[in-house]
Order: structure tokens, then C-alpha cells, then sequence
């Protein structure tokens, strides 16, 4: 076994790669249908991931209303209405599950308030995400800890080490600990790749590897190079924002990957995988022919 495979929490299983598409839609129902083809045939990622928000819920009357801090990236004359602007009610997200089973991809979405949870959760998906922003909402997780059967995947962006054991202890505690995967995160976009904090990954397998499912990255960087040091460290899934353009309208766009870059992600974590085991035999059949042919004039070994 290798060293990358006595790491990981789910030994010798390839690490997944998740297409966060979340709000890079726009609002527009036909560009997220066209995003899970592209995502699901041209790159090859194993899930692609929406956001779901009730942002009269999620947010104050005064938030609601102000100005987005960027307006240059707003689609609404306030941050609530450039909110809903962005979201997809529960049937619309069931259409795009049964996009995602046409295109053979799982479909997942990160749920930022109570009512999301529970719309989410009527839609049975593979797996529901918690962001970093909302990983100390109590209410929330109990929801998916109790009313939920699937994963439950939290991010640990801008966490203390006290916040992230409440969360795998409220998870103990109910019982579904098993389905709980904990992500290493920085909240930025994009994270400067010293602040990317990859050693966050065998920490949390040190700490939590025996105690959940198992240890994600997700990353808000440039390039991917990062992404595969994270799964040879023991990260089992590998989120990254994807987009179809980086120059449109949002604040997750310049941290997301294009196509290019997300096909290449996906194909670059299968090879890495398959690179990482140690040799099945002392001498590989690929290796037997060179040998013969040249390993030449050694000396006798007596002893």
C-alpha cells in the first residue's frame, strides 16, 4: 500500500473532482444546464455543485437592502435583489438533477440557511454541502444530520479548531458521523498560493481521519497544480468554482477554472492516482525488456 493510500481516510480510492458551479449561471437556467454538460463530458468531473440561498432568510433587513459592496459585479440595485437574481427555486434544482443523471455527473448543491436544507434535502441529492460561512449554524446541521441520508459535506474556510469539533462532535452525537467530510479551505478568491495552507490536510486526517468519512480540499487559487499536492497528501474530493468564461460579471469567476483547466484537473488527479502506488512487483513486465536488454557486464556477486 502506498503512502498516499495509508493517508487517506478511504484507502485506495481516487480522490473525486467536484465542478462548483454555484452562481457562476447568472440567474440564467439554459448556461447552468449547458455548465453540466460541459462540466460532465468535456472535463470529466465526478460531481458538479450549485449554492442554494433564501436570501430574505439569510440575510438582515439592512443587508438586504443595501447596495452590493462591489457594484460592479451586482445584478440587482441591492445586495438582495442581486441575490435572488442568482437563485433557482426547489424545481428548477430538481430540473438540473435530472440534467446531471442524463450527463451522468452528481448533481450536489451548498444549502446557506434552514429552508434551503430542507428544500434540498426533499431532492435526495448525492451530497449536500455546508460553506464555510455557515458551518456554526447549529440548526442547520442538525437538519442534515437528522433529516438527511447522504453525505454532508462541510467546509472548514475561516474555522477555529474549537468551531470545527463541534461540528464532528454534533455529528457523533447524532449518529452520522460516517457520512460527515470535512474540507480544508481558505476563504478567498483568490487565496495567494502562501495562504492556500495544504498542511491543513494531514492535520485534519490526524485528527479527524478516524472520526468521519473522510478529508476534502476545496481551493480558491490559480492554476492546479495545488489541487494535486492535495490529493497525494489524502484529500478525497477536490472542489474547484468552474466557469465558462473568467472575464463575466461575479466575484467567484476569477477564482474558478475554465474548461481547459478543469479537464486537465480531472485528468491530472486520474494519472496522479494511478502514479501513486508503489511497484506490484520488484521488476514491472514494462521493465523486464530493458533489463535484458541493458543490464549488461555486471559483477558476480559471491555472497
Amino acid at each position: 500500500m502506498s503512502t498516499y493510500q495509508e493517508a487517506a481516510p478511504n484507502a485506495g480510492h481516487r480522490a473525486k473532482v467536484i465542478a462548483e458551479i454555484g452562481c457562476n449561471h447568472k440567474g440564467d437556467i439554459d448556461l447552468a444546464e449547458e455548465m453540466v454538460m460541459v462540466a460532465a463530458t468535456v472535463c470529466r468531473a465526478d460531481i458538479v455543485k450549485f449554492q442554494k440561498r433564501n436570501p430574505k432568510e439569510l440575510l438582515s433587513p439592512d443587508e438586504y437592502g443595501r447596495p452590493h459592496p462591489n457594484p460592479i459585479f451586482a445584478y440587482g440595485p441591492t445586495y438582495g435583489a442581486h441575490r435572488e437574481a442568482l437563485e433557482f427555486d426547489v424545481d428548477q434544482h430538481r430540473r438540473l438533477k435530472e440534467v446531471c443523471e442524463t450527463y451522468k455527473v452528481d448533481y450536489s448543491t451548498s444549502v446557506w440557511d434552514v429552508t434551503s436544507a430542507r428544500e434540498i434535502v426533499s431532492l435526495d441529492p448525492v451530497l449536500i454541502k455546508v460553506p464555510s460561512a455557515c458551518n456554526q449554524n447549529k440548526e442547520l446541521l442538525e437538519i442534515l444530520a437528522g433529516e438527511y441520508g447522504g453525505q454532508v459535506h462541510v467546509s472548514f474556510g475561516m474555522t477555529t479548531r474549537a468551531e470545527e469539533e463541534r461540528v464532528v462532535e454534533l455529528f457523533e452525537r447524532a449518529g452520522r458521523a460516517d457520512a460527515l467530510v470535512i474540507y480544508a479551505c481558505t476563504s478567498g478568491y483568490p487565496v495567494a498560493f502562501e495562504d492556500i495552507g495544504l498542511g491543513e490536510i494531514p492535520r485534519l486526517i490526524a485528527s479527524y481521519g478516524s472520526r468521519v468519512a473522510s478529508v476534502g480540499f476545496s481551493g480558491h487559487h490559480l492554476g492546479i497544480a495545488a489541487d494535486i499536492a492535495a490529493m497525494t497528501m489524502g484529500a478525497m474530493f477536490i472542489e474547484r468554482h468552474f466557469t465558462l468564461d473568467r472575464t463575466w460579471k461575479g466575484t467567484d469567476h476569477a477564482a474558478s477554472l475554465e474548461p481547459d483547466g478543469l479537464r486537465r484537473l480531472a485528468r491530472d488527479v486520474r494519472h496522479v492516482f494511478l502514479a501513486l502506488d508503489a511497484k506490484k512487483d520488484e521488476i514491472l513486465p514494462v521493465e523486464k525488456v530493458q533489463r535484458d536488454k541493458l543490464k549488461k557486464g555486471q559483477i558476480k556477486w559471491t555472497s
